[in-house]
């Protein structure tokens, strides 16, 4: 038996990264049988296939310490969600959306604003500096210019990262701003839709050059949190836990489980009064809330 790391997954194959190299490897049938499946980024066994050194089969999937359903991929130490800042116009929900999830699990998260050579001097800087009051390491990049460039590799030196965000904000430039050599595809933002076209049709574990690893992985433009399983039990009044600026004003609302509403005495609604919370960032919460809302209800009816 030997162990290794799946570094990319396509068409039933699966890609192990060993001490011997780069091996193609089949599952056991066994984990269909279990309802499991192999993610880029286990760590596996392997056993090789009897006169072949470049071809195997996972035994054994070792035990996650953090597992993504969308993108899927396991044993991730950090998530970088990259938005546009023009072309396509921000997603702030699903940017919300993704730290909701990125909180649940655990998760390092860096919010890379890339694009920065396209917006006209001063625009959107209330939206970046929202993220950067919430408590969030906050980046300002462009391929383009070189800016904020060095900082990202800062953030992803000697961590096992995962690049997560709509399709055509740039993630595979930036990759490939960062390394050269990967030659990832790239795509261009309908103008049409203003969405971008996907690029990445499989997830893969890349190594950096300069020390870390990082999942490229297909963008999407839709994710709803009551769909995704790692929220599926959580109840809505734990919602509010997983918004780091809300966290110094829970505790001092009068009622216990507010969910920070309709609630007399909330004092996280004071602190959207008073500017302390940004309005946007609370309207998002309520909108997230009522999907989990809305999410219970069709399971029980």
């Amino acid at each position: 038996m030997h162990q290794g790391r799946i570094v990319k997954g396509i068409g039933g194959f699966y890609y192990v990264n060993t001490n011997f190299g780069l091996i193609e490897c089949k599952p056991r049938g066994i984990f269909r049988k279990d309802g499991l499946s192999p993610l880029v980024g286990d760590r596996v066994t392997i056993s090789l296939i009897r006169g072949t050194q470049t071809q195997g089969v996972i035994e054994e999937i070792l035990p996650r310490e953090s597992l993504l359903l969308r993108p899927s991929v396991a044993n991730v130490e950090q998530c970088v969600i990259v938005s546009a800042i023009v072309s396509p116009k921000p997603d702030l929900l699903l940017l919300d959306r993704l730290l909701v999830l990125t909180e649940i699990n655990g998760l390092e998260t860096v919010i890379c604003f890339n694009k920065m050579d396209l917006k006209p001097q001063g625009e959107y800087d209330e939206i970046i500096n929202m993220y950067s009051r919430a408590g969030y390491i906050v980046l300002r990049t462009s391929t383009k210019t070189g800016e904020g460039i060095e900082a990202l590799k800062e953030a992803l030196r000697n961590k096992i990262s995962v690049f997560a965000g709509m399709s055509g904000v740039g993630k595979s430039s930036l990759m490939n701003k960062l390394q050269p050599q990967l030659g990832l595809k790239t795509g261009t933002v309908s103008d049409k839709s203003k969405r971008g076209r996907h690029t990445t049709r499989h997830a893969q574990l890349i190594e950096l050059e300069f020390g870390g690893m990082v999942v490229d992985t297909p963008g999407f433009s839709s994710l709803s949190l009551g769909a995704v399983k790692e929220t599926s039990d959580m109840e809505e009044s734990n919602l509010c836990h997983f918004y780091p600026e809300f966290r110094a004003y829970i505790e001092k609302c009068r009622f216990n489980g507010c969910r920070h509403l309709k609630e007399p005495g909330c004092s996280v609604k004071q602190a959207v009064n008073e500017g302390s919370i940004a309005v946007i960032r609370y309207e998002n919460y309520v909108k997230l809330l009522e999907e989990l809302q809305e999410s219970r209800r069709r399971r029980y009816d």
